[in-house]
């Protein structure tokens, strides 16, 4: 079961103008609201020193989204992998944070969906509590924080929120979204281009990115208003 922090999961919707109601959106973390290339790299280079173990370092960071148990296992034998994922986790904050930036449009995303009355939450594959210390530093603020998800499994915290809006740049994101029952919004910004995004059934693709998601936002919250 994930771990949340900040608030509890709460109804589907916010309340915004004249009583009506907005969605809950959910936000995947890395290359989604940061760009944490240069923060997982600079750990990994860590990780490597520390044990004497060869880890390319550039390369590891061509294919998050996954889980860090799947990459650590390209480098370690697999009795080794648990404490390896343990002391990456340890050495994160101090090589991590500081170095990933946020990507563009990150802020106004989620700022975005709380100004206009509804709930934006994060829901990530990463260590809750890294997580945290990413958004806290940036500056970002969602009304709940949920880690430890990846790709189908995201689909847990995303109901628990009541979320029926998942954005995310990975094909895993579109796979938890779809399982969800959300509506999956993909930016290009990670592994996967748009092509890729839009076989594994993302409902949207911003091309843009990120910065395209306040219009997008209020053309569906006008949408699902007139639908409703």
């Amino acid at each position: 079961m994930a771990s949340y922090d900040q608030h509890p999961p709460a109804a589907p919707h916010g309340t915004g103008a004249a009583g009506l109601p907005v969605p809950t959106v959910g936000f995947d973390l890395d290359m989604t609201l940061i760009d944490s290339r240069p923060g997982i790299e600079a750990t990994y280079e860590a990780l490597s020193a520390e044990t004497g173990t060869y880890i390319d370092s550039a390369l590891t960071v061509t294919r998050l989204g996954p889980p860090l148990e799947q990459e650590l296992a390209h480098w370690f034998p697999d009795g080794d992998i648990p404490w390896a994922a343990d002391r990456y986790r340890e050495l994160y904050p101090r090589y991590a944070i500081e170095p990933s930036p946020a990507l563009p449009g990150a802020r106004e995303a989620v700022a975005a969906v709380r100004e206009a009355g509804g709930r934006a939450v994060v829901v990530t594959a990463k260590h809750e509590p890294n997580a945290g210390l990413h958004l806290a530093h940036l500056g970002i603020e969602p009304d709940a924080v949920a880690g430890w998800l990846w790709a189908e499994a995201k689909a847990e915290a995303l109901r628990e929120f009541g979320a029926s809006v998942y954005v995310g740049d990975h094909t895993g994101d579109v796979r938890g979204a779809r399982t969800a029952g959300a509506l999956s919004v993909a930016v290009p910004t990670g592994p996967c281009d748009a092509d890729e995004l839009r076989a594994a059934g993302a409902g949207v693709v911003l091309e843009g990115g990120l910065p395209d998601f306040p219009a997008w936002f209020a053309r569906h919250c006008s949408r699902s208003r007139n639908a409703g």
